[in-house]
């Protein structure tokens, strides 16, 4: 079982967020020591509690201090920019990091409707360009001329692109292309995750460089030395979700001040289920469910996002995730 990581630069409260960013880099080297696959960074635009913007100059980053994890997106909000523009970035940091490059690109704005109009006045119909926009990457990616044009720079090798979603359309999409697919099942606690995945094997159509149905799945986790002090962190996490669903949004807060605070009734309610659900506790607790998720799935690579109010906590938890899976050494680029 390969396993990765997805880091969204998560501010915290009573910390900057510009701390959130030089977190995730610390993040990176530690996962690389522990032989993590990849490393994935998230785009958000607008956002108090997620604050990682730009992916690609974060990667560049994490390629200056690693050199064995594949580093990628996850993703860029394509629809924003111009195709050509991601390619030219990404071939640049596949001449920083050969071979170790993932250009996870998705359609959703990554931000309300307001920041995506800003970002891309004609958001709505670009996001109807999305195939048309993968299409031209894949192109300009290869060192191929399109349109007159070629992406520089070219070398020998190109970063692999992957389709991510939350959804059937990604899914199919990717299984049209060829290409290597990513469900967000952290995004509604693994909603529709059964089907995407069967649509995409079913539909898969092999290419040159993906002649098999690669896929992977993003799921929520938090590890610690005993169930209650994982459910103890894993508070700030949960009461983000619940402000989040009334319209309240900000920093991460601290689980001992949400712990002081306590839910209400309707709130108990919900945590009641969700946590029923929730990949939090020892490694005794969350280990075997992540890896029964796996086998029903049929996947050989985990990605693994992990939120916590201290970055120790959160460097602990992939730790003992990383000891679990046995990771040893830093596994191969590929």
């Amino acid at each position: 079982m390969k396993l990765s990581v997805l880091d969204q630069s998560i501010a915290c409260e009573g910390r900057g967020e510009d701390e959130a960013i030089r977190d995730t880099l610390d993040l990176a080297v530690h996962c690389e020591s522990l032989g993590y696959h990849r490393f994935w960074l998230s785009e958000h635009h607008g956002l108090p509690t997620i604050v990682g913007s730009a992916p690609e100059i974060l990667m560049a980053a994490v390629a200056a201090r690693c050199s064995t994890i594949r580093i990628g997106s996850a993703g860029v909000m394509l629809p924003h920019y111009s195709a050509l523009k991601v390619a030219e970035q990404f071939r640049v940091l596949e001449a920083l990091a050969p071979g170790r490059i993932d250009l996870g690109v998705g359609r959703a704005p990554g931000a309300d409707m307001r920041a995506a109009r800003l970002l891309n006045p004609n958001a709505y119909a670009a996001a109807e360009a999305f195939p048309q926009q993968i299409v031209e990457l894949q192109a300009w990616l290869a060192g191929e001329p399109l349109h007159g044009v070629v992406a520089h720079p070219r070398g020998a090798r190109a970063p692999v692109i992957w389709v991510l979603g939350s959804s059937d359309y990604g899914a199919q999409l990717a299984a049209h292309l060829g290409l290597p697919y990513a469900f967000a099942y952290f995004f509604a606690d693994g909603q529709g995750v059964e089907q995407a995945l069967h649509l995409y094997r079913t539909l898969y159509r092999p290419s040159a460089r993906h002649p098999q149905p690669q896929a992977t799945i993003c799921v929520w986790a938090l590890l610690a030395d005993s169930d209650a002090d994982a459910q103890h962190h894993a508070l700030s996490r949960e009461r983000w979700r619940l402000d989040r669903a009334r319209g309240r949004l900000g920093p991460l807060r601290a689980p001992e001040a949400i712990a002081h605070q306590g839910f209400d009734a309707a709130e108990r309610a919900e945590l009641q289920a969700a946590r029923a659900r929730a990949f939090v506790g020892s490694p005794a607790t969350v280990l075997p469910k992540l890896r029964a998720l796996a086998d029903a799935l049929q996947l050989d690579e985990l990605v693994v996002n992990t939120w916590a109010h201290d970055p120790a906590v959160r460097r602990r938890s992939y730790t003992l995730l990383a000891q679990g899976f046995g990771l040893l050494s830093p596994a191969p680029a590929g």
